[in-house]
């Protein structure tokens, strides 16, 4: 899977719903907001349980924009992996399978384009 490819496609698809919804999309763009923000957890680690709800619900859409944020939050490599450990445990063999694709996601995502 080429991410950057594919989270500018479903990007483009999102612009599109927003015309169609602006409210709603602009009530989950405020929710996202709320609950993402620096807190009592850090974004950092917010979003990586964003990658692990995005594992293991087999959402690649979520793995990738949130490893992108998780990314541009200062995760790194080792902390990704884990992240996919935990998956691994909790999910067995299919959060294994999509936890090979987070850390693609991972190593796509953060190299220099």
């Amino acid at each position: 899977m080429d991410w950057k490819s594919e989270l500018a496609n479903t990007t483009e698809w999102t612009k599109e719903y927003r015309k169609a919804m602006p409210e709603a999309g602009k009530a989950f763009t405020a929710m996202h907001h709320a609950a993402l923000g620096d807190g009592a957890l850090s974004t950092k680690h917010k979003e990586l349980m964003c990658i692990v709800v995005g594992v293991m619900t087999h959402c690649a859409d979520c793995i990738g924009f949130h490893m992108r944020a998780a990314i541009k939050a200062g995760a790194t490599r080792e902390e990704v992996a884990e992240t996919i450990a935990v998956c691994i445990m909790m999910g067995g063999g299919p959060g294994y399978m999509y936890g090979m694709k987070a850390l693609e996601a991972f190593d796509q995502l953060s190299a220099a384009s």
